[in-house]
């Protein structure tokens, strides 16, 4: 019978404990740069929701004052909801509304593509000899983490571009129940709702289409099995946990035999 005991006291020791490799980042070999630049480099389409920042300069300053807004004005006060305010959003149709020019479709444009529409139709407004500089910038990228992290919930960071890893890390990091080789990015597509999944443990994630995440991802970081079980994911806290369990066994039984 001690001898049973113990073997299933080992069997579950041994199956509970996270593995070393499940924990370690960005294993295996190094992949040529080419191949990574080739995918990451994509220029990201505008979709609705976005909110964009819009400043132009111009020897025009009846027109330059109709663009400017409290963040031009305050600089330091341009993040958090003052973009909500102060940035120019999409709307359900795809349209942003400018001064003079009114609403202009943007939908499925790059940021640069935008640019150039709008010192198209500005060129209706200006003359041709004074020169207009137009700047648009998407105003953060928005991203939601939930499942096994240290800080779940919707963040935005100041970036043009933010990866996997910068969501993660801006998030608490994931914590030792939550599955680093099943990351899971859930993406709205022109074409539909997509998911894919990542294995951070390896360096080939560098690799992956999804490596830099887009405005809108959700992130889902999925619970290992022995969290499920409810005995701990290391040798100790098992140990703890299935002590405590045979302790009550143990007594429960001693005093069913004293009577």
């Amino acid at each position: 019978m001690t001898k049973h005991l113990y073997i299933l006291i080992f069997s579950i020791l041994i199956t509970s404990c996270v593995p070393h490799k499940k924990l370690v980042y960005f294993q295996g070999n190094p992949i040529p740069k080419e191949d990574i630049y080739k995918i990451n480099e994509i220029p990201y389409k505008l979709q609705v929701n976005d909110i964009l920042t819009i400043t132009i300069k111009s020897k025009d300053e009846e027109l330059v004052a109709l663009f400017k807004n409290d963040q031009d004005q305050n600089p330091g006060q341009g993040e958090g909801g003052n973009s909500y305010f102060n940035g120019y959003s999409i709307d359900m149709h795809g349209n942003i509304r400018l001064p003079y020019i009114g609403e202009l479709n943007v939908i499925g444009y790059t940021t640069d593509e935008v640019r150039e529409k709008i010192k198209s139709e500005l060129k209706k407004y200006i003359l041709t000899s004074q020169a207009t500089f137009v700047t648009v910038k998407l105003n953060g990228i928005r991203y939601t983490i939930i499942g096994e992290i240290g800080s779940p919930g919707t963040n935005v960071l100041y970036q043009n571009k933010v990866n996997i890893i910068e969501a993660i890390s801006n998030s608490g990091d994931i914590v030792d129940t939550g599955d680093r080789t099943n990351v899971e990015v859930i993406r709205n597509e022109f074409d539909g709702l997509k998911k894919y999944t990542l294995d951070i443990t390896q360096v080939s994630v560098f690799d992956s289409e999804v490596f830099n995440i887009l405005p809108h991802d959700i992130i889902y970081i999925q619970p290992i099995k022995t969290k499920s079980w409810g005995i701990g994911t290391t040798g100790l806290q098992t140990f703890t946990t299935l002590a405590s369990i045979f302790s009550i066994i143990a007594t429960t039984i001693l005093l069913i035999q004293s009577f």
